[in-house]
């Protein structure tokens, strides 16, 4: 049996050659080429490996690289610092046997952190390990709509952001980059227990009913908690922009919450502050609008 940590190594390094063409790394393409980036044979001579090492760790198979051989590796793949210790942490994990048995507890929101959400005026939401929607605030059903009349194992984002009955946003210019942080999130969970069932249950059900999420997970990124800025379509109001940020909680290991704010006394706290008024007299569905 494969391990699971060095079958998904593999395919980490697979995506990560394909990503790369021969002039990225000094090297001449010359002649036809089957693939579009980089042969087996290139990055084992990149990195000093010989070709049918490299291809075993590809195929998941039963290699346990040293610490020197995956700093080389990075350095022929051109990783940046989230790819590395991605590649690192698969690689220790793989070294290890499997498992018989693996305890995993369900997963609960402090309730100092439901008090803290209940308190907050901008919108907040926490979010689990493989992204989960475990609790929110009044401002997050404001600005998202309410997630309370969904089944609690459709409450996941990457489930609705791919989910075509309730979202139609996906000409949002940001969607894409969105999905990919979710994604990317998403990564990282799984590289720290890829036999979870929820990850399974999730990325099992979207690989097989979206052809535009299979392209984006095909792409291997790979993402900690992540901040950015979110433009978000609301009718009522027009374009609200957002910053969004995310913090891990104490003593819920992998869960995060995600904060969106905007700079006070600004147009978009204007806009922000003017829906929660009107939400009273609105009624939404979770999805709706861009995450």
């Amino acid at each position: 049996m494969t391990h699971p940590y060095a079958r998904e190594l593999g395919d980490f390094l697979r995506a990560r050659r394909n990503r790369l063409r021969p002039r990225d790394v000094g090297l001449e393409p010359g002649g036809r080429r089957k693939v579009t980036g980089l042969r087996r044979e290139e990055l084992a001579l990149l990195a000093g490996l010989s070709t049918d090492y490299y291809q075993r760790m590809e195929q998941g198979r039963e290699v346990r690289p040293s610490d020197g051989v995956l700093d080389a590796l990075a350095d022929a793949l051109v990783l940046d610092d989230e790819e590395r210790r991605h590649l690192f942490t698969l690689a220790h994990a793989a070294r290890r046997p499997v498992p018989s048995r693996v305890e995993r507890g369900p997963e609960r929101v402090p309730d100092s952190t439901r008090r803290l959400l209940g308190v907050m005026d901008t919108p907040a939401v926490v979010l689990g390990r493989h992204l989960d929607l475990l609790a929110w605030n009044p401002m997050a059903e404001v600005l998202l709509g309410s997630p309370a009349g969904l089944p609690p194992h459709r409450l996941n984002m990457l489930l609705l952001m791919f989910d075509d009955t309730l979202t139609d946003e996906r000409s949002c210019s940001d969607w894409e980059r969105q999905a990919l942080d979710y994604i990317g999130m998403m990564r990282s969970a799984v590289a720290a227990d890829p036999t979870h069932p929820r990850a399974t249950a999730v990325v099992g059900e979207l690989s097989i009913r979206s052809a535009e999420f299979r392209r984006l997970w095909a792409r291997h990124d790979v993402g900690a908690s992540v901040s950015g800025t979110k433009t978000f379509h609301v009718p009522e109001v027009g374009d609200v922009v957002l910053d969004w940020d995310t913090y891990p909680l104490p003593r819920a290991p992998g869960s995060v919450m995600l904060v969106w704010t905007a700079e006070p006394g600004s147009p978009d706290a204007d806009r922000l502050h003017l829906l929660a008024s009107l939400s009273a007299t609105r009624s939404t569905v979770a999805g709706k609008r861009c995450r």
